[in-house]
């Protein structure tokens, strides 16, 4: 068995395992890890816990300690000079002539490691910038490439709800969200209406669909010929959050709320 704790390196991120060997950090405390981009200092999310070696895909990362006062000062100053190296990666981005939207850079607790996230609209062939960077900030220097949910997250903001975005303030992952969910809801088709500051469909619809699934198995659909106790009828509106639906009545033309115990067996 393999002792593993999850560990976060940003608000909302990925939580991964790592192997912890001699110590035994808790839920909250920061912990040196060893990755395959250098040492990074992330946060303990869930507690120690024992896992079958043979559960555990390719070889586990390890715990390296837990992080003390100089690891924290070290990840805060480098944390300062991510700004910095986003503007001057710019400039070079511009030298090079590249087309490519820089997001954010970051850096691991040491220095040893700088990430620099970007999007574009087809493959960049960054390589004669990447030696140019190393040589200016003296480190290693990955470039990657994101999409438009990702930048939204690493960017944050405030939704059309008035509150900080999901994905940057808790949502750790991005879910499968199409527009047969909206459909579903009765949410009304205009993109302004169900679109997030990604661009992309909002993460939120996704949030009651199950519970809407599940009150309109038995409702017919939108659409549908139905024979009811006063007669027959055509499915004009659903609202499964009330297990009703609207029918349009073919004998008196008239617009019905009913349940499905109005229906004809």
């Amino acid at each position: 068995m393999v002792r593993v704790v999850g560990v976060q390196f940003a608000l909302a991120a990925k939580i991964y395992d790592f192997a912890v060997e001699e110590n035994s950090p808790t839920v909250g405390e920061y912990v040196v890890v060893d990755t395959s981009k250098g040492f990074h200092v992330g946060q303990v999310m869930t507690p120690i816990r024992e896992v079958s070696e043979k559960d555990i895909p390719g070889q586990l990362k390890r715990v390296v300690r837990i992080a003390n006062s100089w690891d924290l000062v070290s990840k805060d100053q480098y944390a300062h000079k991510e700004a910095e190296a986003l503007q001057e990666t710019k400039v070079w981005v511009k030298k090079h002539n590249l087309r490519m939207k820089l997001v954010s850079a970051s850096y691991n607790f040491d220095g040893g490691y700088l990430t620099i996230y970007f999007t574009a609209d087809k493959r960049v062939d960054f390589r004669a910038l990447v030696k140019d960077l190393a040589r200016v900030f003296h480190t290693r220097i990955e470039m990657r490439q994101i999409g438009e949910r990702d930048e939204t997250k690493l960017l944050g903001g405030i939704g059309r709800c008035g509150r900080e975005l999901c994905c940057s303030r808790w949502k750790r992952d991005f879910e499968h969200v199409s527009i047969k969910i909206a459909k579903l809801q009765n949410l009304p088709l205009n993109p302004s209406e169900i679109t997030g500051v990604c661009g992309k469909l909002l993460c939120c619809l996704a949030y009651e669909a199950d519970t809407y699934k599940e009150l309109s198995k038995d409702i017919p659909r939108v659409g549908s010929r139905v024979r009811t106790k006063q007669g027959q009828g055509k499915v004009k509106y659903v609202q499964a959050l009330k297990e009703t639906f609207t029918v349009l009545l073919e004998d008196s033309n008239e617009l019905v709320e009913m349940t499905t115990e109005d229906l004809e067996k």
